[in-house]
């Protein structure tokens, strides 16, 4: 069933392509735009890489934002591969994250960053494992997700897997995909029981209402 449900997370994705390339590139997400677009490419710069690679890159923004790093954007969905290299700045590749869990990507980059594209169970923990795979020694795995006191919301805080909502989007966005709940201490666990030391907490916050509008980790392989 969890690979069943992996599945599914793409399969949504391929239906939505459309709207969330309209949504990121016409500011509808105010988080984004308010604060965690900012924070992550802060984060990003605060480690200076000179190459890096952009997991779950989406129509490829980030890319874009962060001009002065060599960096490669890759997503599973063709669709949004084929939006973020008709808008150029960088170069783009379409693989999976078991494709890349097995070693297709063929990069050994100063960091890699994750922007909210850790939805999923068993792929996510696959992309973990696979880490030295696409990062040299002493390379940094950033990664922004959804701050999981807060997304925890009314249900238990525990892991597992919960429906998805596209609530607060735009009425173009249909079947949201399922997403994999993770506390603090299984996202702590995910990076050290792989080998990255964890080097960095942020929480930034939401400017009006000054709880955390996301968490970002970065952890470290060693040298």
């Amino acid at each position: 069933m969890p690979a069943q449900l992996d599945t599914s997370v793409i399969d949504s994705w391929h239906r939505n392509t459309d709207p969330w390339v309209a949504a990121i590139r016409n500011g509808e997400i105010e988080s984004r735009t308010l604060v965690t677009n900012a924070a992550i490419v802060d984060t990003v710069r605060a480690h200076a890489p000179q190459t890096a690679v952009d997991l779950g890159c989406g129509e490829g923004w980030l890319v874009r934002a962060l001009p002065e790093v060599r960096m490669i954007g890759v997503d599973a969905i063709a669709g949004l591969v084929e939006a973020a290299q008709a808008a150029g700045g960088g170069e783009f590749r379409c693989l999976s994250y078991e494709q890349i869990a097995q070693g297709e990507l063929q990069l050994a980059a100063d960091l890699a960053v994750c922007n909210f594209s850790l939805i999923g169970k068993e792929a996510v923990e696959g992309l973990f494992v696979a880490a030295p795979s696409f990062l040299r020694r002493g390379g940094h795995l950033v990664v922004q997700t959804v701050h999981p006191l807060l997304a925890c919301g009314e249900q238990a805080y525990a892991d597992g897997w919960r429906e998805g909502s596209w609530a607060g989007f735009n009425s173009g966005f249909q079947d949201a995909p399922p997403w994999y709940f993770r506390t603090l201490s299984n996202w702590i666990a995910l990076f050290e029981n792989n080998g990255l030391r964890i080097r960095e907490m942020r929480e930034p916050l939401h400017p009006q209402s000054g709880k955390p509008a996301s968490l970002i980790l970065v952890g470290q392989l060693p040298e």
